[in-house]
């Protein structure tokens, strides 16, 4: 059985969506530009850390929270998006390193955000960590970035019916949380 020709004009759509789906999967790994360093350059695709600091080292955080547990959930998923979003290479020792990023976690405790009127039940949570932390050039010792009082905040749905755990709200903070603290390293530059 033959198949059916295409139409001239069919032709012309099929090498169009062909040619539309190769330059979007060509701009999906091209580097996206960012904010440049310097506000009077615009945007740039130059990596928005220091240029001479190329390696960081990352000890488990410190934990000062009733939380057992999540300095190293925290500590990971920091590592992780400095690894999926930036040139830096994170090593294993200290000595190794161009620089150190250390965290203290002081507080983790729950809010309530939303209660059921007439039954006051609970029915939206916010679970919300505090950490202070500093990112320090090894070398010469100067702050490269350092907060106080840092907060990272997620809601999560422990009522009936949805019924998330405590865990949802951690997991979903510490993500965030690990996000900022990144987005915060590059704040200084």
């Amino acid at each position: 059985m033959k198949r059916p020709k295409l139409a001239p004009a069919a032709h012309v759509y099929v090498r169009k969506v062909a040619l539309v789906a190769g330059c979007l999967l060509g701009f999906a790994w091209a580097p996206l530009p960012g904010c440049a360093k310097d506000p009077r350059q615009g945007y740039s695709v130059e990596s928005t850390f220091p240029r001479d600091v190329s390696t960081v080292w990352i000890p488990v955080f410190k934990n000062l929270s009733t939380t057992p547990g999540i300095e190293a959930e925290l500590t990971e998923a920091v590592i992780k998006e400095l690894q999926s979003g930036s040139d830096l290479r994170i090593v294993s020792e200290q000595s190794n390193a161009d620089s150190t990023l250390a965290a203290v976690i002081t507080s983790a405790a729950m809010r309530r955000m939303n209660v059921r009127s007439g039954t006051g039940l609970i029915q939206e949570l916010a679970y919300q960590i505090t950490i202070d932390f500093n990112w320090r050039d090894e070398r010469s010792g100067k702050m490269l970035s350092a907060r106080r009082n840092f907060t990272g905040t997620d809601t999560f749905i422990p009522a009936t019916g949805v019924g998330e755990r405590i865990e949802t709200g951690q997991h979903a903070t510490i993500q965030r949380l690990a996000k900022d603290v990144v987005a915060q390293m590059r704040a200084g530059w």
